[in-house]
């Protein structure tokens, strides 16, 4: 059962005062509270079995391996992966991006292409940029139409017999648009090119099954998905890592090193150099757990009656304009402008009612940029959020726009 009074008990911080306000937390797009079983976990770690893993034989290692490794097992579970070898710790989406783009790399030559999307977080624009300068790759971008989504004819026409990886976002950190990754994939795979989805924005709100999709790589982070910071995970096809050549090098990542070679260590771990956020796996595999209680699919279709609430409720209000043409095929994030106000303006204010809300280009530069824009106010939903946290978000907004005037 859903029960929302009791998931608000199981995070402490929605408790907190915000300049003597109830604090209404509208930037969970940025990073997620944490439930109380996750801060729990992380105290545990460290207060009865923490010890460096995979080298040690002494009986703290041997535990601390366990559970990492049975942190591990979740993952895979949870995104119905073949195989465990097929998930790679890293410290977030932005590494395993980059672990993706310099461990590909050694594929790509001069002139080769990379397609993204109009919709990019700078992880996944960056790395792309950097093999560009040093290796003379070229990007391709995946224009928008005017309703903020993908143009998949536009798409379709993009590849060439140059084009080697296409790498998109699932869900606009920005926009809350839900792209048609099926559609994209089976599109790349029937002209033999591997994808990797950027699910950092999707796999809190949506269930993901990497063998039902058949991309060949996904990336997330756990603090977006109720664990701490500094963990994340790459998925990829045991195939396609196999081939791949690691790009760190270091402790619990080879099997036999001499003065003059290396030889690297089986999956996974000649992906994970040197010593590993054991804590921050562990505190995932409780935030995974945690959020197949509650359940998924409940999830998310409580966060789309929230969103919908909240853009219906916007919509009315005069002079805002929402980058969104309607509210179908999208969840969690909302991104408006008032006109004549500045965006930094109104969350600056929104502040002082202890409404935490985003401001800014949200790390998507160039899709903010490409609407005229030099930033937004974002709010963004998590399934912790009530109802009457919007309406008071909503006639706080209205005060705020009633300053200004």
């Amino acid at each position: 059962m859903f029960d929302l009074n009791k998931i608000r008990n199981d995070f402490p911080i929605l408790k907190e005062k915000i300049y003597g306000k109830n604090l209404v937390y509208l930037d969970n797009a940025a990073t997620t509270h944490k439930p109380q079983v996750v801060i729990d976990a992380i105290v545990e770690a460290y207060t009865k079995f923490n010890s460096n893993i995979h080298r040690g034989n002494h009986f703290l290692s041997e535990i601390c391996t366990q559970k990492y490794e049975q942190a591990r097992q979740i993952v895979q579970k949870y995104i119905n992966a073949v195989s465990s070898k097929e998930i790679i710790f890293t410290k977030g989406a932005t590494e395993s991006i980059n672990l993706v783009a310099n461990s590909f790399a050694s594929f790509l030559n001069k002139d080769d292409e990379v397609i993204v999307s109009a919709m990019e977080h700078h992880a996944n624009l960056v790395p792309w940029h950097i093999l560009s300068n040093n290796k003379g790759i070229k990007l391709k971008i995946i224009p928008m139409n005017s309703n903020f989504e993908l143009d998949l004819t536009q798409f379709e026409n993009l590849f060439t017999a140059k084009t080697k990886l296409v790498s998109v976002v699932h869900i606009s950190n920005t926009l809350g648009t839900i792209n048609p990754i099926e559609k994209i994939i089976k599109t790349a795979h029937s002209k033999a090119v591997p994808v990797l989805i950027d699910a950092a924005q999707s796999i809190q709100h949506k269930k993901i099954d990497v063998q039902k999709l058949n991309c060949d790589f996904l990336a997330f982070s756990g603090h977006k998905i109720y664990a701490e910071t500094g963990i994340g995970v790459l998925y990829g096809k045991q195939s396609m890592l196999e081939k791949m050549s690691p790009y760190q090098g270091g402790g619990d990542m080879i099997k036999d090193v001499s003065y003059n070679s290396t030889e690297y260590a089986d999956l996974p771990f000649k992906f994970e150099a040197g010593t590993s956020n054991y804590v921050g796996a562990y505190s995932l595999g409780k935030a995974i757990e945690y959020v197949e209680n509650i359940g998924i699919e409940n999830i998310e279709l409580y966060e789309k009656e929230l969103f919908e609430y909240a853009f219906d409720k916007l919509s009315k209000i005069e002079g805002i304009d929402i980058y969104a043409a309607s509210k179908e095929n999208r969840i969690s994030s909302l991104s408006f402008n008032v006109k004549g106000v500045h965006h930094l303006d109104i969350g600056t204010m929104l502040d002082k009612f202890g409404i935490a809300i985003r401001t800014g280009t949200h790390c998507t530069q160039p899709l903010v940029n490409s609407f005229g824009q030099t930033g937004t106010v974002r709010a963004s939903f998590a399934f912790y959020n009530t109802f009457e946290e919007i309406d008071f978000f909503i006639e706080s907004l209205k005060k705020v726009i009633e300053m200004f005037k």
